[in-house]
């Protein structure tokens, strides 16, 4: 075998291992976005039938640094403990039913073991509420008439999630959570005019309606919310919040 054959070969081979290196990397890249994709729609899977729970071991490890969560403008949570409170004793009350829809993913994985993804949700919130709990908030967030005697809440609702993730021991974890709520609507009532009636409820820490609709508040939060975030109104304008992510290699936080 000639050396000019030898060098050819030689060259080929090492094409052949860039190359590979380079399939390899796009099939990792494959395969993490795919797993965070599941990670987060097991997350909404489990929200959806009350079995927040089984939240909680989808969450980064405790002392990770720099774990988040937020949902209203009413503070943000950057303790273990107050972050995963969140999911921690949710009842499963008759007669509710949560059916969050997410969508339009836009999913970037880093070089350094963490990703980044925005989701789009549609969906529908509703639930009895005894008569005398329902004295306590607005007449326009109930539907009209009784069912076995409650009060009906039936909701439209929007969402818009910004969540960065991290692996750890091999597995993808939610590190930052964001939530944005963009819209909400009783049933009988549009966005448009109940927008301008609900534009308060952001700015409180409602966490969800229990038993016999009571609401149940979030623990204080750890920290004031660096910015606030208002539903939809009808004399504001839309903004591209949060920004899909871009392309990366080394984690930024572009979510707070």
């Amino acid at each position: 075998m000639t050396d000019t054959v030898l060098d050819d070969l030689k060259k080929q081979v090492e094409a052949l291992t860039v190359e590979l290196a380079e399939v390899r990397h796009v099939a990792r890249l494959a395969k993490d976005r795919g797993e965070v994709e599941n990670l987060f729609n097991r997350y909404m899977f489990l929200h959806n039938a009350f079995q927040d729970e089984q939240i909680i071991p989808l969450w980064a490890e405790r002392g990770t640094p720099g774990m988040r969560a937020r949902y209203t403008n009413a503070g943000q949570y950057v303790d273990y403990d107050s972050i995963i409170r969140y999911h921690q004793g949710r009842p499963t009350p008759t007669g509710k039913l949560i059916l969050h829809a997410t969508t339009t993913p836009v999913i970037e994985v880093g070089s350094d073991e963490t990703a980044k993804g925005v989701w789009i949700m549609a969906g529908t919130e509703s639930g009895l509420t005894d008569p005398e709990v329902a004295k306590d908030s607005p007449d326009y967030m109930y539907s009209p008439g009784l069912v076995d005697g409650k009060k009906v809440w039936a909701h439209w609702v929007w969402c818009k999630y910004a969540v960065d993730f991290i692996k750890q021991r091999g597995e993808w974890k939610i590190w930052k959570f964001r939530c944005y709520e963009l819209a909400r609507a009783p049933f009988e009532e549009n966005w448009v005019s109940f927008g301008e009636k609900n534009q308060h409820a952001f700015d409180l820490d409602l966490m969800y309606f229990g038993d016999d609709g009571k609401a149940v508040f979030m623990p204080p939060a750890d920290e004031p919310a660096p910015e606030h975030n208002h539903p939809y109104s009808p004399r504001t304008q839309q903004k591209l919040e949060p920004a899909p992510p871009a392309p990366y290699d080394v984690f930024e936080d572009t979510f707070r």
